[in-house]
């Protein structure tokens, strides 16, 4: 019988990916529609709601690549800086370097002689990944994509931020704050759901916590708007 040599999927492997998306989805729902809400409360005609859609949409869309990229490029840089000073270590004391090793590996619950042996091997094959992924706790599955984490943070936002403007495309402009807020939270708890099934966690606990503070932020934000009389121009 021919064993099976496909490799597993872990969750973690998406960790990078997924992080953004769902902050980039979440954030286009709540960001869009608190604008609009707030928009809503002072205007009694559609245009500047759907305007004020538009508006956030694009901003948010643009600021939040911009935002991830720079974020993650930092996580980068510090990976590259921290893999440049260890691969001059390795050159110019290597024999520290393996002692450093074998007592991680100790640390692990391998005997000394075998900790010893398997640093020795390991460094062998290829030293500056093994320091890498055991030192620095860093390897190419978690690795910071400062590209693909802008990329899914905008498309994520344009997603979630799609939903709040057709409703205000289509809502009855009597009742758009209500109608902003329900399909707000709706889309929300969907979210929270293919989050948690992409992420491998628990879905009621994900929908509840992101429905939650998701009412939060926007019965805040219109609530601010209130305060502060919000008008249209």
């Amino acid at each position: 019988m021919k064993p099976n040599t496909k490799p597993e999927t872990h969750f973690i492997n998406r960790s990078g990916w997924l992080r953004a998306a769902v902050l980039g989805a979440n954030d286009g729902i709540l960001s869009t529609t608190s604008l609009v809400i707030g928009i809503a409360a002072a205007s009694d005609s559609r245009n500047p709601i759907v305007l004020a859609a538009v508006a956030g949409l694009t901003a948010g869309a643009l600021s939040m690549a911009a935002g991830e990229y720079v974020s993650v490029s930092s996580q980068s840089d510090i990976e590259y800086f921290d893999l440049e000073r260890e691969k001059k270590e390795l050159e110019e004391m290597p024999e520290a370097e393996l002692r450093e090793l074998t007592e991680i590996y100790i640390a692990k619950g391998l005997q000394p002689e075998m900790a010893h042996q398997v640093a020795i091997q390991l460094t062998n094959y290829n030293a500056l990944k093994t320091h890498a992924h055991d030192e620095l706790g860093i390897n190419e599955m978690t690795r910071a994509k400062p590209f693909q984490a802008a990329m899914a943070s905008a498309i994520a936002f344009i997603a979630g931020g799609v939903l709040p403007l057709a409703v205000a495309i289509l809502a009855p402009i009597k009742y758009m704050v209500i109608f902003q807020y329900v399909f707000a939270i709706l889309f929300l708890a969907v979210s929270g759901s293919l989050a948690a099934k992409a992420g491998g966690s628990n879905t009621i606990k994900s929908i509840l916590r992101i429905c939650l503070w998701g009412t939060v932020a926007m019965c805040i934000s219109a609530l601010v708007g209130y305060i502060f009389g919000v008008q249209t121009i």
